[in-house]
């Protein structure tokens, strides 16, 4: 069934590590072209699109910083130039940026993450939408997170918000939006080994929080990819919208 994902347009944001890195690469390996953006990880990015191409899909380097408009908009125009359309988004890009006490938060950094993850996503989805309607169809995928359906953990409360913030708006445009044959649909990742989680966690508390998971491990950025390839699959979820697939070992069940 994923055969129709050959030479389907997918644009990943933030693809050069983590989550991203595999999901880009999974689209790849079934023969997707796909927009592999970055914004400061060149030398991960360019690594992913040598993979896709030796894979026998095509990639197409895209750097921008998803919380200025104009990036944004340079990225997704620089995908329809070299693949003359796009058929699925990925809104990806996002960081917990740094664990801080709520009673410790400053103003700019309340702006940063919020930026980051949640009006990144609504400009993404506002600059691609328009190139679904012209299509008559399109697909959106965002990464939420478990902190958006459990309280985050310590020292998150602005990004648990913001993903909370990424859950609603998956739900709305999916309604919003079914008329015209643009799904919307979220994968909401537990406790992934990223470099995410590298940058703001420690190792203690990191074995703390996999120590939880009924699974007994926590996840890899691979075990994340088969949700977005049955997303972006019309095959298999072509009735599904509005929806979200959590990958979290259990997680949220402790």
């Amino acid at each position: 069934m994923f055969d129709e994902l050959a030479g389907k347009v997918v644009l990943v944001t933030g693809a050069s590590s983590g989550i991203g890195a595999a999901v880009a690469t999974g689209f790849g390996r079934l023969r997707a072209h796909v927009g592999v953006h970055y914004h400061t990880g060149a030398a991960g990015a360019e690594a992913v699109a040598e993979g896709i191409h030796q894979a026998g899909g095509q990639a197409v380097l895209l750097q921008g910083d998803v919380t200025r408009s104009d990036d944004l908009a340079r990225v997704i125009e620089g995908t329809v130039d070299r693949f003359g359309r796009l058929d699925v988004l990925i809104n990806n890009a996002g960081d917990v940026v740094a664990r801080q006490a709520f009673a410790e938060l400053t103003e700019a950094m309340i702006d940063q993450v919020i930026d980051l993850n949640a009006r990144a996503l609504v400009m993404a989805c506002r600059l691609a939408v328009p190139h679904f309607l012209r299509q008559g169809r399109g697909n959106i995928i965002n990464t939420t997170s478990i902190a958006a359906r459990q309280a985050g953990g310590p020292g998150t409360a602005i990004y648990s918000a913001a993903k909370s913030f990424a859950q609603g708006l998956t739900r709305y445009l999916a309604r919003d939006y079914a008329d015209r044959n643009i799904r919307v649909n979220a994968v909401a990742p537990g406790l992934i080994l990223t470099p995410l989680q590298d940058r703001n966690s420690t190792p203690d508390l990191l074995e703390q929080m996999a120590g939880r998971i009924p699974l007994g491990r926590a996840g890899q950025a691979e075990d994340c990819v088969g949700a977005y390839l049955f997303f972006a699959t019309d095959a298999l979820s072509g009735f599904v919208t509005g929806a979200t697939i959590d990958v979290n070992g259990g997680q949220y069940l402790a």
